[in-house]
C-alpha cells in the first residue's frame, strides 16, 4: 500500500532514491522496481533486516531493471551518514510525527539533496488522528509514538522554512481511518473484537483485489477523510556563482 503517488512524484531510472525512515520498505521497493538506485534507511535493525531479505529475493526475482541496485541501512535521521547532494530523491513516509526535533530531519533531508531534487513527505492528516487521539490515549502515548499531529499550514510552513518549495499536495487512504477509528475504540492492541476483524478483512481484500468500486470511494473521500497527508517539495537551484 504505497501513500506516495507516483504520478505525481516520477522517478526517472537511474535517480538516487533515499526512503528516510523506511519501516517494512513499502516506498523503497516500488522505487527499485521502477529502477532506481535505492537506499532504504532506518533505525530499527529488525525492519532494515527483513527489508534487505526483501531486496535480495526482488533481485533474484528479476523485479528490478537493468542498473537499479538497493542497499537496506541502519541510520541516525539526524545525522545521515551520505555526503551533501548525495539523492536525487527522498522519501520520508509517516515518520516526522514520531521525531521531536522535525525541523533537525527536514535540515538534513535539505543537505543531503541535490539541487532540483524533489522531496515527498506524508504524516497522518489532522482531523483523522485527532479522532484517534481522542478515542485512545494508548494509541499515540507509547514510546516511539506519535507525539505531534500536523495541520496542513504547519507543515507546508516547516518545508517552506527548510529551504523547499512544495508544488502539489493530496490526501490518501480514507479507507483507512474507519480502521483507526475502530480499533482505537475497541482497544490497539485488541485484534479480536469483530468490528475490527471484519474491517481488517474488507482493506486486504481491497489491497489485494483492488476493485473498481473502493478505487473510485476511496477517490471521492480521499479529500475528506484521507488517513494521510502528502505534500511534494522541490529543494531549488542555486543562483549562478553560489558556493555550496
Amino acid at each position: 500500500m504505497l501513500t506516495v503517488d507516483f504520478t505525481r512524484f516520477p522517478l526517472a531510472p537511474g535517480d538516487r532514491v533515499l526512503d528516510l525512515g523506511c519501516g517494512a520498505g513499502r516506498h523503497a521497493f516500488e522505487c527499485y522496481r521502477r529502477g532506481a538506485r535505492v537506499v532504504a534507511l532506518d533505525r530499527n535493525a529488525e525492519e532494515i533486516r527483513e527489508v534487505a531479505k526483501w531486496f535480495a529475493a526482488m533481485e533474484e526475482a528479476g523485479e528490478a531493471p537493468a542498473g537499479a541496485t538497493a542497499t537496506a541501512m541502519e541510520g541516525d535521521a539526524l545525522n545521515l551518514p551520505f555526503p551533501d547532494a548525495s539523492f536525487d530523491v527522498v522519501i520520508i513516509s509517516e515518520v516526522m510525527e514520531h521525531i521531536p526535533d522535525d525541523k533537525g530531519v527536514l535540515a538534513e533531508m535539505v543537505r543531503v539533496l541535490k539541487p532540483g531534487g524533489r522531496i515527498a513527505v506524508t504524516v497522518p492528516r489532522y482531523g483523522p488522528e485527532k479522532v484517534c487521539w481522542a478515542l485512545s490515549d494508548a494509541y499515540h502515548e507509547v514510546e516511539g509514538g506519535h507525539i505531534r499531529i500536523y495541520k496542513a499550514d504547519e507543515l507546508l510552513g516547516r518545508i517552506r522554512e527548510a529551504g523547499l518549495r512544495p508544488y502539489g499536495s493530496h490526501h490518501a487512504h480514507a479507507l483507512h481511518s474507519p480502521y483507526w477509528w475502530l480499533k482505537c475504540a475497541f482497544g490497539v492492541d485488541n485484534d479480536k473484537a469483530l468490528p475490527v476483524r471484519a474491517y481488517h478483512k474488507l482493506l486486504v481484500w481491497d489491497i489485494m483485489k483492488k476493485p473498481l468500486a473502493t478505487r473510485l470511494a476511496e477517490r471521492a473521500l480521499n479529500p475528506v477523510l484521507g488517513k494521510s497527508f502528502v505534500v511534494y517539495a522541490t529543494k531549488p537551484h542555486l543562483p549562478a556563482g553560489t558556493a555550496l
